[in-house]
């Protein structure tokens, strides 16, 4: 009976261990079973640490933790150009689908700075990546939500592999601010016109 049960600790205590490193995820990221935190392939490359890590973003309203995260340096200087910083920061419950540096990569430059210089249709395209209610990770796989923008946006996939509007991937999910849940993602995404 004793060495039956040492065995089985033995496996458990070897799964335990073995599960983290097979799946190649050293950062605390939940799984699909478990998606109660943060998730995706780009959450390994948030800091353990400081205002720029889970804990930090988590203490800052979304505006201000964005401005904490080197990857969305670009996503940051244009909430500040449209003005909405503190309107994303005063928002209750809200949800960002927040592209990365590379998402805005991905637009021509002379395309991205002729957006950038048009306040209108900046705010346009930053309000579609805004939902005004928190969106929960078991919402994600057949979503659709209403934008501040005023269109709607749509979510599908399963485990931790979802697209929005079958273009953007979201590469670290469910990161908690104070006052709202992002979703960063690998796209930028264009409101219908």
């Amino acid at each position: 009976m004793r060495s039956t049960h040492t065995r089985r600790a033995a496996v458990a205590a070897t799964a335990a261990l073995a599960l983290p490193v097979s799946l190649g995820l050293l950062a605390p990221v939940a799984h699909a079973d478990d998606m109660s935190g943060p998730f995706g392939p780009a959450c390994a490359s948030v800091p353990e640490d400081g205002a720029g890590s889970f804990d930090g973003m988590a203490s800052e309203p979304v505006a201000t933790a964005a401005s904490n995260n080197p990857a969305l340096s670009t996503l940051v200087t244009a909430v500040k150009k449209a003005g909405l910083v503190d309107t994303l920061n005063n928002a209750k419950d809200a949800t960002v689908f927040a592209p990365t540096n590379d998402a805005f990569a991905k637009i021509p430059k002379a395309d991205l700075d002729k957006v950038l210089a048009d306040k209108a249709q900046l705010t346009k395209i930053l309000t579609y990546h805004v939902v005004g209610e928190k969106v929960a990770p078991d919402q994600l796989s057949k979503g659709e939500f209403k934008t501040l923008e005023g269109g709607m946006l749509t979510t599908a996939g399963s485990g931790e592999k979802f697209k929005v509007n079958d273009s953007a991937n979201i590469v670290c999910g469910n990161v908690k601010t104070s006052n709202a849940t992002v979703y960063i993602i690998d796209s930028v995404l264009m409101p219908k016109k």
